[in-house]
């Protein structure tokens, strides 16, 4: 029998929220704005700011992604994490029920005690019958059932 997507026992270590991660993994840096517009005049209240990025890939399974915003400083202002899992029948192997996408997410800043005060997501989306899992609108006769939840989290 075929392993689903869904087994927690086939998906990384890393593949879950504030989970660990991988010791190879290397983030993008990158400006918080385009060229454009750290060029113009009101670019002064985020210059020298930047976002680290980390993508990492589960393939069908889902995947994970870490965003940090640092000033101008170095100090860390925002971070967010969210997971995408994905549930479903193996590649090749037909879908006989309907697969599920859940997006588990928090996010928020930093305050300078070094408290975080954020917003916590999880949201559940369910493939319908036909539904192209690549993320393309289903046909307007049929629409996903999906729920959404969030939470708002202050740690000291």
């Amino acid at each position: 029998m075929a392993q689903r997507d869904s087994d927690p026992m086939s998906r990384p270590a890393w593949h879950t929220l504030l989970g660990p991660l991988p010791l190879d993994a290397t983030p993008q840096r990158r400006p918080v704005a385009s060229e454009e517009i750290l060029a113009s005049p009101t670019a002064s209240a985020i210059a020298g700011w930047e976002q680290l990025v980390l993508h990492l890939s589960a393939g069908r399974a889902g995947l994970r992604t870490l965003l940090v915003v640092l000033d101008g400083t170095g100090a860390v202002l925002s971070a967010s994490d969210a997971v995408l899992y994905r549930t479903g029948a193996p590649t090749g192997v037909a879908q006989t029920d309907p697969g599920a996408v859940l997006q588990l997410s928090i996010g928020g800043r930093f305050e300078e005690d070094g408290s975080f005060h954020g917003t916590r997501w999880h949201s559940v989306a369910v493939e319908q019958d036909g539904e192209d899992p690549s993320g393309n609108p289903p046909p307007a006769s049929r629409a996903s059932r999906t729920w959404m939840g969030y939470e708002r989290w202050c740690w000291n």
